[in-house]
This record gives C-alpha cells, sequence and structure tokens, in this order.
C-alpha cells in the first residue's frame, strides 16, 4: 500500500473520531479547535473548548463579545495572543463576511493568527478541500520517516516538509488523511518513547530503520535565557485587591493583572499615585514564571491599605483607568495570566495562614 493507503487504514481503525470538535464540523468548530491545540495537549483543551463554544456558539457570538469575556474563557490555556487573534479575526468575519467562515485559503490565511497549516487544516477537515497540513505533529512524522536534517522553524527544514506534505496528501479522503496524520504524531510518533511497532508507516520509516527516531526531528539549539526580577504589588482592601488591564501588546497582553516595582522604595510613590493609603506590607513567598525568551523571578508583596467603598459585591471597574478591584471568593469574569491565578492563591493562602513577614506602617 502507499504511504496515504496505510494511514488512511490506520485512521479507520485506530484514529480519533470522537472528539467534541469532530461531531456536526464546521469550519468555525475547527478553527477554534485547531488554535487551542496550538502548543496545548488534547485532554487539556476538551474543557476550555466545551465551555468556549457553550459561551460563544457562533462567530458573531464571538465577535460581538467582550474582549475581557474572551479571554476569561482562555485563562489557564496560556498563548493569550491566540485568544485575541480569534476575537479579531472573528470581527472581521462577522464584518466583511456577514458572520460566515471563508472558504478560500488565502482569505484564511489574510485572517489574524492563521497560518498556513491551520488554514489547511480548517478547510480539509470541516469541507474537504484539497490541503497540505504542517503542524508540529505532522511534521515529526515527516522527519523521521524520511530521516529529514534540521528543525521545526528553520527555514530550509520547513520548506522541505512542505514539499513532502503536498505530495504525500491525497485527492481524496483529505480530511480523514489530515486527521490521521495528525493522530499518528499524538498517539504513535510521539517526541519520547514512540510507539514504533504499532504505527503503520513503520516498514518504510527511515528513522524506525536506523534507530534513530530520537534524532528526528533535530532541536534547535538552546540559548541560555536571562533572567528578570519584578516586584507584583498586591494593594489589598478586605476581601477584594487591586488589578489593572494591561496593554494589548506584549506580556500578558489585554490581560488583568498586578502592580509592578523594581524597587521597594518604589511602593509609597505608586500608592500615591493611585490614591491609596498604605497601613501595612507583608512579603509572601516568590517563584519563577518562565517564558519563551527569558525566566521572570516574581517577588510579591500584599499591601494592605485603609479601608474604602468598593460597592456591595466589592467588584468596581474604573473604566477610563482601566482598574478593578477583584473579589478574592467572587472572582470576577476577566481574563488571568497563569502568574496572576497563583498569586491570587498567594494572596487568599496569607489571609488564613500567618504572615511570613509583615510591616506596620
Amino acid at each position: 500500500m502507499s504511504f496515504s493507503e496505510n494511514v488512511l487504514t490506520w485512521f479507520t481503525s485506530q484514529g480519533r473520531k470522537h472528539l467534541p470538535w469532530q461531531q456536526s464540523k464546521t469550519p468555525y468548530s475547527v478553527w477554534i479547535s485547531e488554535v487551542m491545540l496550538q502548543q496545548t495537549q488534547v485532554a487539556t483543551v476538551i474543557p476550555f473548548y466545551q465551555r468556549f463554544m457553550n459561551s460563544f456558539p457562533k462567530i458573531t457570538d464571538l465577535a460581538n463579545a467582550d474582549e475581557d469575556l474572551v479571554l476569561h474563557h482562555w485563562t489557564g490555556l496560556g498563548y493569550y495572543a491566540r485568544a485575541r487573534n480569534l476575537h479579531k479575526a472573528a470581527k472581521i468575519i462577522r464584518d466583511q463576511y456577514n458572520g460566515v467562515f471563508p472558504e478560500n485559503i488565502d482569505e484564511v490565511i489574510a485572517l489574524p493568527g492563521i497560518g498556513r497549516s491551520t488554514a489547511g487544516a480548517i478547510l480539509s477537515l470541516a469541507l474537504n478541500q484539497h490541503h497540505p497540513i504542517l503542524d508540529g505533529n505532522v511534521k515529526r512524522v515527516l522527519a523521521r520517516y524520511h530521516m529529514v536534517s534540521g528543525y521545526p522553524g528553520q527555514s530550509a527544514f520547513d520548506k522541505q516538509l512542505w514539499l513532502l506534505s503536498e505530495k504525500l496528501t491525497p485527492e481524496k479522503g483529505v480530511a480523514n488523511f489530515n486527521q490521521a496524520m495528525m493522530d499518528l504524531g499524538a498517539m504513535r510518533c510521539t517526541r519520547s518513547k514512540p510507539s514504533c511497532t504499532e504505527c503503520p508507516l513503520k516498514e518504510n520509516c527511515q528513522a524506525f530503520f536506523h534507530e534513530k527516531q530520537t534524532e528526528f526531528p533535530g532541536k534547535k539549539p538552546k540559548k541560555e535565557k536571562p533572567v528578570k526580577q519584578t516586584i507584583t504589588v498586591m494593594f489589598t482592601n478586605d476581601d477584594s485587591v487591586l488589578m489593572y488591564k494591561r496593554p494589548s501588546s506584549g506580556i500578558w497582553g489585554g490581560l488583568w493583572s498586578f502592580f509592578e516595582i523594581q524597587d521597594i522604595d518604589e511602593l509609597a510613590k505608586l500608592a500615591q499615585s493611585l490614591g491609596l493609603n498604605i497601613t501595612s506590607k507583608t512579603e509572601l513567598n516568590g517563584f519563577r514564571h518562565t517564558f519563551s525568551h527569558f525566566h521572570l523571578d516574581i517577588k510579591p508583596l500584599k499591601v494592605n491599605i485603609e479601608n474604602i467603598n468598593t460597592s456591595a459585591n466589592n467588584v468596581i471597574i474604573n473604566e477610563n483607568a482601566q482598574q478593578l478591584w477583584y473579589h478574592l471568593q467572587h472572582g470576577a469574569n476577566v481574563g488571568l495570566a497563569a502568574s496572576s491565578k497563583t498569586l491570587l492563591s498567594l494572596i487568599n493562602e496569607s489571609i488564613i495562614e500567618q504572615p511570613i513577614k509583615e510591616t506596620q506602617l
């Protein structure tokens, strides 16, 4: 059998067919799932996908939603630019395509956050259009099968794999083939400890034949990550903590976060600028948050302030300054970075436990 025939035969008996986004497939449902699955495991994505689609069942629902609500549904998935791009693209589809997902691949690629592989996956899986794909799983399968030198992201490496994907993607059964290739990479041709003896491609896989599976694809040369430090200031008032919305670009773009200073001497000036009077401060246990390009050592500082009115439910939004009093028990429908969730947990723990080091002012 040919490469594609082996893949399709395997998919018939062992491929994944019961994932939430595979039921009543539409370009919209496949689009949301494909974006969520970028750099995220299927098991993690499923509950996020279900909540997201329940809240935004149509593209126009997503387009019309407030950004904070969209990011709130994304909290915990990471790589928040994906959610912001989904929101932007939904608005474009609403305004330029009458809320109907475009079916021309060039128009799909032109949408924010959608590259060639994601566009090909959406149109092939949902509409059975003939397009090759090349996500991380497919790259791994093809790189091992042909022993392609290089690493993902390297221009020559990616170019060679695109040529192979184009050549091997069949005209018929493209939806099942593309799904099968992603399944093979996720279920059999895994990064470590691949199940080669159970792979339908093992007979002609060059890496398997030469016992060099773990050498392909190659790994990008590692660079030493720099370490940065910050003091995160959490102004607390009874059961609420002050947060602000970060700019849409940059780290944690569009998410609600805590104020930061580089030196403890900057605290008084920050409090004064916000119109707050400090009564005491408590140092909490610090931790490291790692980004793709650097480590950030976070030193949390819980700062108690004089009681002020935060309304009946202790949540006030200052629209102009993009600030809110976030209720520690009730929360709010806003997007939070993983580090912010950790900091909120630390605040709650500090309320229950003996303060580590409290200074009265």
